[in-house]
């Protein structure tokens, strides 16, 4: 039952790095009016996103226990890197890198005091 509510938490901060990843892309066009650039196709299914990825982690922390959910969420970090490398053509660093091994290592660490 927990590893189902897991997937959802996670699924829902997938869902959440994809809506940062289209208002990244809203954000580097240009627009003609600023009502525009608040209402347009990536903006809009962006916030939606962001919703539903809340109800997600709201149904999910009826079984996850809140210290696992912060562990969880920084998978949102390796997804957002993921996609800035790929889509935005974005490079790591030395420190970036260190972080996410240290994101990854803290990520494991928890999952080993969990058996």
């Amino acid at each position: 039952m927990l590893e189902l509510y897991i997937g959802i938490y996670l699924v829902g901060v997938f869902i959440s790095s994809v809506s940062q990843v289209l208002l990244k892309k809203a954000a580097q066009r240009e627009y003609a009016t600023p009502l525009k650039e608040y209402l347009n196709p990536f903006v809009i299914t962006a916030y939606a996103l962001f919703f539903g990825a809340t109800l997600m982690t709201i149904l999910a922390y009826k079984v996850v226990p809140l210290s696992m959910g912060a562990i969880l969420e920084a998978t949102a970090y390796l997804y957002i890197t993921f996609f800035g490398v790929t889509i935005f053509k974005e490079k790591i660093g030395k420190e970036k890198a260190l972080a996410l091994a240290l994101i990854i290592g803290g990520i494991i660490v928890y999952s080993l005091g969990m058996s």
